[in-house]
């Protein structure tokens, strides 16, 4: 049930921070408002990893296959196309779609198994779920 609180909470930050960082890109350039966005998250890291647990930098580099670690780099494009869809979208539209497409893309990687997820078998129940999520973007964009 934690885990639930916990996507709930992530889902509510996100959305926030998207509207935010929109927000800040009136002001500034949406790179500079995405360098600080990933600046103040270095900075948030940092501090709870030096409150916490403090593993070694050097492990990073064990991480296999490599390709792995562009997570922050994918951060990145993730800030820049969050911005540019709630300014494109408002901010309501813009997380629908994009927490359907996180769905289908989720569930696609794990049908297929890929980057080292357990493989799961077709469920019509998830597609026949994720139609309904596709059904209620067209519904809700529909004006």
């Amino acid at each position: 049930m934690i885990g639930f609180f916990i996507a709930m909470l992530s889902g509510a930050c996100m959305s926030i921070q998207g509207v935010f960082n929109t927000q800040v890109t009136k002001t500034s350039g949406i790179w500079v408002a995405n360098a600080f966005v990933q600046f103040t998250a270095l900075l948030v890291c940092l501090v709870a990893w030096a409150l916490t647990d403090r593993t070694s930098f050097g492990t990073i580099m064990k991480v296999e296959p490599k390709y792995m670690l562009l997570g922050g780099a994918i951060g990145a494009v993730i800030t820049y196309t969050v911005i540019k869809s709630m300014e494109m979208l408002g901010p309501a539209k813009a997380v629908m779609v994009i927490v359907v497409a996180q769905l289908i893309i989720a569930y696609l990687i794990e049908l297929i198994g890929l980057f080292g997820v357990e493989k799961q078998p077709w469920d019509i129940k998830k597609a026949f779920g994720m139609a309904l999520a596709i059904a209620g973007i067209i519904l809700f964009k529909w004006e």
